[in-house]
């Protein structure tokens, strides 16, 4: 049997696609659980939510955030199958990240140039740092697991899928408590604390998920 042959055998397997599905849906309804009882129990909603959520800053964290989370997902799940590829996911996911330049762009246009470093630096960036990944690798695990029911043609692609989801799901509960709502903060440690998410997926795809 050829190396082509397998792979085609293993796409027509009605039992990989289907329960590694299932596997991610009950990953994704678990970690989203936990995260959402490790977030409230121990961390919260910032004091003064009620009237941020009437600031545009604020609705931008989310307006980028969310559509990460569930485009991330929407690849994992793709990107079970040796024939599945997740590239029109990762196509999409250009969309939140060009609207995050422009509104940082837009940012460093209506803030004087004195307080750039300022609004970058913030006052929760450890908190950003050790929060998202913290509450991100629960789903990351789960996934992971699920995953390994699968047969992604890309192991570590499909790792760093995983770990990007988990980190918007981490995100969006993590946005609510975050007081840093300048898109210069968003663009400097969201994504810094996401790569670490994205990396541990990545390698741990690596590791886990060959076949």
């Amino acid at each position: 049997m050829t190396t082509e042959e397998l792979i085609r055998g293993l796409a027509a397997d009605r039992m990989i696609g289907p329960r590694a599905g299932w596997l991610l849906a009950a990953a994704l309804l678990l970690g989203t659980s936990l995260v959402a009882l490790i977030f409230f129990s121990a961390i919260g909603f910032r004091q003064d939510i009620a009237w941020a959520l009437g600031t545009v800053r604020f609705v931008l964290k989310f307006v980028i955030v969310v559509p990460v989370a569930v485009l991330a997902v929407g690849g994992t799940f793709r990107n079970t199958t040796p024939l599945s590829s997740p590239a029109r996911w990762g196509r999409l996911l250009l969309a939140p990240a060009l609207l995050l330049v422009l509104s940082a762009l837009v940012e460093l246009v209506v803030v004087p140039s004195s307080e750039w470093l300022t609004k970058a630096i913030g006052s929760n960036s450890v908190n950003c740092m050790t929060i998202i990944p913290t509450l991100g690798s629960v789903p990351l695990v789960l996934f992971i697991r699920a995953l390994r029911r699968g047969a992604p043609a890309n192991p570590g692609l499909s790792g760093a899928l995983a770990g990007l989801a988990a980190s918007g799901i981490a995100a969006t509960f993590y946005a609510t408590n975050c007081f840093d709502d300048s898109p210069l903060f968003v663009i400097t440690w969201y994504p810094l604390a996401t790569g670490i998410l994205v990396l541990s997926g990545y390698l741990a795809g690596l590791r886990y998920l060959r076949w």
